[in-house]
């Protein structure tokens, strides 16, 4: 890698936040984009304003996407790490308008990002793209449905994307993690803690440094070397979500 810009997404918290860290710590340049940009504000105190860049972008927002990446002079990686989920439990319940956000976040957002960086990471005949898939993608679960099969799009694209970057100089890396402690299941349950604390009972789950960890050594691995797709999981947990059907059912209500 070079001195170019680390971009990460929906960076404000959790795997988004741990990865940021790991970045800086390296002495990297690292910026920053999410809807709460204040968050931040201790990082660049801590490491400085011109290696810490905040940028209150909403990755749905297309044009403030382009906008934000196109002001930044060099990008040598891009984490795709904006997502979430809403609600869990069967289809035929769903609300159609949770649908559609997670849609226009998970799928939309990561597709306007990417779309951003591959020119200039074309002309360098360098750089990296790394998307923050999910274990939902690939294990069935009650009530993963719309979430699942967001992440799902996230993993075939990573592959797809790896064929259309080959020769290019330019890496692709899907990283899929099980269950982590972070705010994601708060925002699942609509700030519910009790009903978020309740996914975690009986295991220890993956924290967000877990993740961070796994992204900077993807990242770190010689240029000539590609990881396309790392899976990890708690030792806790089974394949798929770790909730019997009725624990879950219980969360719906």
């Amino acid at each position: 890698m070079t001195d170019g810009w680390i971009v990460i997404t929906g960076a404000s918290a959790g795997i988004g936040r741990a990865v940021a860290e790991r970045f800086l710590k390296k002495g990297r340049r690292v910026a920053l984009l999410a809807r709460r940009a204040e968050r931040f504000a201790d990082l660049a105190t801590d490491f400085g304003t011109d290696r810490v860049r905040a940028l209150a972008v909403d990755v749905r927002d297309r044009p403030a996407v382009e906008q934000a990446f196109a002001a930044l002079d060099g990008i040598d990686v891009l984490v795709n790490n904006a997502g979430l989920s809403l609600g869990l439990g069967p289809l035929d319940d769903g609300d159609p308008d949770a649908w559609q956000t997670m849609l226009d976040t998970n799928i939309a957002g990561l597709l306007a990002c990417t779309r951003a960086v591959l020119p200039g990471m074309r002309e360098a005949g360098a750089g990296h793209v790394v998307n923050i898939g999910s274990l939902a993608a690939e294990y069935a679960f009650y009530g993963g449905n719309v979430y699942a099969a967001s992440k799902a799009f996230v993993h075939h694209l990573s592959a797809n994307l790896r064929a259309d970057v080959q020769g290019s100089g330019i890496r692709v890396t899907c990283v899929a993690p099980g269950m982590v402690r972070s705010e994601f299941a708060l925002v699942r349950f609509g700030g519910d803690q009790a009903k978020a604390d309740a996914l975690y009972e009986g295991i220890s789950p993956l924290t967000p440094d877990d993740v961070a960890d796994t992204v900077l050594w993807a990242c770190e691995t010689p240029v000539h070397v590609n990881v396309n797709y790392v899976e990890l999981m708690s030792v806790d947990q089974p394949f798929g979500l770790a909730l019997s059907r009725a624990t879950q059912e219980r969360n719906t209500q």
